[in-house]
């Protein structure tokens, strides 16, 4: 339900407060009109070897992405909001489904608002970008082929697992946020050589678990947060800390030499740096 989001937009608007900015949202009163179902179908490629750039841009809603679907996208959107309505666009091996033009000028009163996708993706070599606003997201993307993977969002609450290995070698793999809950989950199996990481306040956690069949190199920027790094045990691993005020907590198991934090394994590495404003990092398995 998309009223969930209202905490997650209060700490938004707190956020900017506190930053010394002045916020003056009115409470708006939006009137649905009758819920409509649209289906979402966009054909493979001619070449399915070609790398496709898909991108998704959703606005305030709940969105669902996982793999299974036999053309390049199939699914729903549900929706009462006539300016909700998707549009597909596709010339050649670039393919963008976007929200309609609905702008938000108060903070709305979400408890009659619907606007829901849910989308399958078939197994192709994927440029996926998923831009969105005030959401929450389920993202299933074990079993896709992802060349790269980039999603920037608002306020959100999110929840992105790579429950079974990705089927491409993945370049890069950045996610840029506001004031958020998200976890990521199997990122080892991601099977990606650079993980980007940018957050504002929020609740954050970083699970890499699966197999790691690759060195990878991770960057994470984050600000006043709780922020949790799950790395199994058996995984190399190094973790430099950078920044301000920040209390970090680890599981035994780890050396630790200043700001440098070392677990012991065999195979592939991880290399992470934190950057963490005044918060809070815990390092566990």
């Amino acid at each position: 339900m998309i009223r969930k989001l209202v905490p997650v937009l209060l700490i938004l608007v707190l956020g900017l407060t506190a930053c010394g900015f002045h916020v003056s949202l009115p409470i708006i009163t939006i009137t649905p009109g009758p819920t409509v179902i649209d289906q979402i179908n966009v054909s493979l490629p001619a070449d399915v070897s070609k790398t496709v750039d898909l991108s998704l841009a959703f606005g305030a809603g709940t969105l669902k992405v996982q793999p299974g679907a036999d053309s390049l996208v199939s699914g729903t959107a549900t929706y009462n909001i006539a300016d909700f309505k998707p549009t597909v666009i596709a010339n050649g091996s670039t393919v963008r489904i976007e929200q309609g033009n609905w702008r938000l000028t108060g903070i709305p009163d979400f408890s009659n608002i619907k606007n829901e996708w849910d989308l399958s993706l078939g197994n192709v070599p994927l440029d996926l970008s998923i831009e969105a606003g005030a959401y929450q997201a389920e993202y299933q993307f074990g079993g896709l082929a992802l060349i790269n993977l980039t999603i920037k969002d608002g306020a959100s609450d999110t929840k992105l697992d790579f429950s079974s290995p990705n089927t491409a070698e993945m370049n890069l793999l950045r996610y840029e946020t506001g004031a958020s809950n998200v976890s990521l989950t199997g990122l080892a199996n991601a099977n990606f050589a650079s993980l980007e990481f940018a957050s504002g306040a929020g609740n954050y956690t970083l699970d890499f678990s699966g197999v790691l069949k690759r060195n990878g190199s991770v960057h994470i920027q984050t600000g006043v947060s709780n922020m949790t790094l799950v790395i199994p045990s058996g995984i190399p691993a190094q973790i430099t800390t950078e920044g301000g005020l920040s209390n970090v907590t680890n599981d035994s198991g780890w050396a630790k030499n200043g700001s440098v934090y070392t677990q012991e394994g065999s195979g592939p590495q991880l290399t992470i740096v934190v950057e963490i404003g005044a918060g809070n990092l815990t390092i566990t398995r």
